[in-house]
């Protein structure tokens, strides 16, 4: 077994025993006859149960197309609700206002979104992936690395994990953040910028990286490798996750699946996704291969290393307060 798979399973295991001990505490669980019985589904609970997923292009696109949350899900008398997001701030905008459960987003979004007071915690995270993050510059550009930044005008989406990234590469290469010109846009506004030259670079995530690549012959002047670890994260309200621990058992199973999937057939993994995300299949295998897959439980460790990005923010004055990420720790993490 991997670790990746290890580290899922453990994940699991928390969550069916958060539930059975939840059960327990109301009093449901009474034996081996009463244990089945509370974990039927319940017919008065089943119009209250939805879990409302915000999603951005990738994994969880996949799982939207197949059914198969809808499928795991029915038993439990829960049913699933998809809403679609451009890049992880707004998700987590969505989240604090109370519009989606569940949730997909880069390592540094939810640092933004602990400090503006949203409740959220950590369900689960991917394992490190530094190659699906890049800065790209156009092909005939005299930018040839990363200190030639310096006076640059870049363009980045705000608050997302590329925010972190150019942040850590600019220190890793002697500048600091104030010696460039950040420019806030929207991959799609970004992509539109960078084309006509009104900026000098732009910082993406896959799949707009692979696809700048093939469109636009952009090339890469830095990824994240040796800078960041840039892990994507599953996230919930610390409510719903208190009260839901069932629904999460199987969304990270599902979640496992995939990953699963992706490594032993990753052709096949890109053609499903190119058809999901309405791209070329030539996009997506260039996508696919800089991806490392794997779904792994929340540790301490993996808290700790949030917490480095939050007092990086902290510092650079983007947050107004220290962050405990502690608190953002699921419910069954003990």
């Amino acid at each position: 077994m991997s670790q990746a798979e290890s580290k899922r399973q453990e994940t699991i295991a928390y969550i069916e025993k958060s539930r059975r001990r939840r059960l327990l505490k109301a009093g449901l669980v009474l034996g081996a006859a009463g244990a089945a019985a509370a974990l039927a589904p319940h017919p008065a609970r089943a119009a209250a149960r939805e879990l409302r997923v915000g999603y951005q292009k990738g994994v969880l696109s996949i799982i939207r197309a197949r059914g198969v949350l809808e499928k795991r899900l029915a038993p439990l008398g829960a049913t699933v609700k998809w809403v679609e997001f451009s890049a992880g701030p707004v998700q987590l905008e969505a989240l604090g206002a109370g519009s989606i459960d569940f949730g997909d987003v880069g390592e540094a979004p939810p640092i933004f979104s602990q400090a503006a007071g949203t409740p959220l915690v950590y369900v689960a995270a991917t394992v490190p992936r530094p190659f699906v993050e890049a800065v790209l510059v156009p092909k005939e550009s005299a930018l040839n690395k990363p200190v030639d930044l310096k006076g640059k005008r870049i363009a980045l989406n705000k608050g997302s994990n590329v925010h972190y990234f150019l942040v850590k590469l600019l220190e890793k290469h002697g500048l600091q953040y104030t010696d460039v010109t950040p420019v806030w846009l929207a991959p799609a506004d970004a992509r539109a910028a960078f084309e006509r030259g009104s900026v000098d670079a732009w910082v993406i995530w896959e799949p707009y990286l692979a696809a700048a690549q093939q469109t636009l012959q952009a090339r890469i002047l830095a990824d994240a490798d040796g800078v960041v670890k840039n892990r994507a994260y599953y996230f919930s309200s610390r409510e719903f996750a208190r009260n839901n621990p069932d629904i999460f058992k199987i969304a990270l199973e599902e979640l496992g699946r995939i990953d699963d999937w992706a490594k032993a057939k990753p052709g096949e993994f890109a053609g499903e996704l190119a058809s999901v995300l309405g791209l070329p299949k030539s996009v997506l295998e260039v996508a696919v291969g800089r991806y490392n897959f794997g779904t792994v439980a929340i540790t301490n460790a993996i808290l700790d290393e949030q917490q480095q990005i939050a007092d990086t923010f902290l510092n650079l004055k983007l947050i107004p307060k220290k962050l405990d990420l502690r608190e953002t720790a699921p419910p069954w993490l003990v």
